[in-house]
């Protein structure tokens, strides 16, 4: 075998003498080996970038559909109050949380923002929110309840010529869906909601846990009080939730409208008629506090410490 081959690497060089060419060098030739490992490494080179471009594809999509402020990162969060830390911490904790296939395909979490206005809460959630998506894909849907409702209130009018019932049918698909429903303003001015509202919540929520779907409440009340609001029903859905409470205390930090106006304005009406002075009572204008010099409520000190506990009753 060897003979025939050498005869016609010969007869092969012969030809191309007689030719005129130039005889091909050993390394001239390329082994198929080579030829095959090149070829691989180059797809696998465009099927990591092709990878890569559907990658970021998708998540931009995801935040797309999520209806998040791009503003709401950790990075952007002033970080200079103990309850403010304590719940970045938490959330942290949560997002680690999903490394762990168990934790999130066998059982369903929420957690709980609660207490005074303009502490971080829907800051915080939307960050949260935002690195699930960017390291884990996961499908977020954020919604004020109160649009919520009116949106479900004004589905139901089916006189009406434009399309608010479907769009409200396809909404309530992504509300039962979505990996991570965020719910802002819960019962914001409210003091109950009413019995259709509280159905609807409570079977929303059931129907996620049953789904393993995760859920993030926020909220201005305080834990008893957002218990009358939502109603039993509710109360006892939430109940069923490995739950993570984190409450937020002291004073807003959002700017206030035109406080110099504010406070400069004269009190032209007494507190007890509300028509006008009366010229026979010293009123005396109060000055409107700096909300850098409310004092903070002493009560943050004296709650639990050592972060969430999964499972604890939402009112106890």
């Amino acid at each position: 075998m060897r003979i025939i081959v050498d005869n016609i690497a010969d007869k092969i060089d012969r030809l191309a003498k007689t030719l005129g060419k130039r005889t091909p060098l050993e390394k001239d030739y390329i082994s198929y080996e080579n030829l095959r490992s090149d070829y691989e490494s180059k797809a696998n080179a465009e099927i990591r970038q092709l990878q890569h471009a559907t990658k970021k594809e998708r998540i931009a999509s995801l935040h797309g559909n999520a209806d998040l402020n791009p503003d709401w990162r950790f990075n952007t969060l002033i970080n200079d109050a103990e309850d403010v830390n304590e719940a970045i911490s938490i959330a942290q904790s949560f997002i680690a949380a999903h490394d762990d296939p168990h934790w999130r395909n066998n059982s369903s979490h929420m957690m709980i923002f609660y207490g005074d206005y303009g502490r971080g809460k829907s800051h915080i959630a939307g960050a949260i929110a935002h690195e699930l998506i960017e390291k884990y894909e996961t499908s977020v849907l954020y919604r004020q309840l109160s649009s919520l409702l009116d949106m479900r209130f004004f589905s139901y009018d089916f006189n009406s010529k434009d399309s608010v019932g479907e769009n409200f049918r396809r909404l309530q698909r992504d509300l039962l869906n979505v990996d991570l429903l965020i719910l802002d303003e819960v019962c914001v001015n409210e003091t109950m909601l009413k019995k259709n509202a509280q159905s609807w919540l409570g079977n929303l929520l059931r129907q996620r846990l049953v789904n393993h779907k995760n859920c993030i409440l926020i909220t201005n009340h305080e834990l008893p009080d957002l218990e009358i609001a939502l109603g039993k029903y509710c109360a006892e859905s939430i109940n069923e939730y490995d739950k993570y409470k984190v409450r937020f205390t002291g004073p807003s930090r959002r700017e206030q409208l035109a406080p110099e106006a504010i406070s400069n304005t004269p009190v032209h009406q007494s507190a007890g008629s509300g028509h006008g002075t009366n010229p026979n009572t010293n009123h005396t204008q109060q000055p409107v506090q700096n909300p850098s010099q409310r004092p903070t409520q002493s009560n943050y000190t004296n709650r639990p410490q050592g972060g969430y506990r999964p499972g604890q009753d939402l009112y106890k």
